[in-house]
């Protein structure tokens, strides 16, 4: 299991386009910890995974699956921009992005 998830924990942060650095840096630990779970080293503790899974847009679920779907990286890309605003700000992000879709469809 900590080959699978740490398999996981790397692809998932690799199609985020995010380095080990800057996950670690929001996780609250050092690059070298990150970079142990993603080998499979060490086990995250239940509330480390939990903090894990949320910046990499993610479940637990998804982490500790055998094959864990991967959505797009354009799609990752996009929840984590989201992510970071308010539901407000989220939403006018949507309706924004669905009109210039819209109009450079025509």
């Amino acid at each position: 299991m900590p080959i699978r998830l740490g398999r996981n924990l790397a692809t998932r942060r690799k199609a985020l386009g995010l380095t080990q650095a800057a996950v670690a840096e929001r996780l609250g630990v050092d690059t070298e910890t990150l970079s142990r779970f993603e080998r499979g080293k060490h086990v995250p503790s239940l509330l480390t995974l939990e903090r894990l899974a949320a910046i990499l847009s993610s479940t637990c679920a998804e982490l500790l699956e055998e094959h864990a779907p991967q959505p797009a990286s354009e799609v990752l890309a996009m929840q984590t921009w989201l992510a970071g605003l308010s539901e407000k700000d989220a939403e006018f992000a949507k309706r924004m992005l669905k009109a210039v879709c819209e109009h450079l469809a025509q």
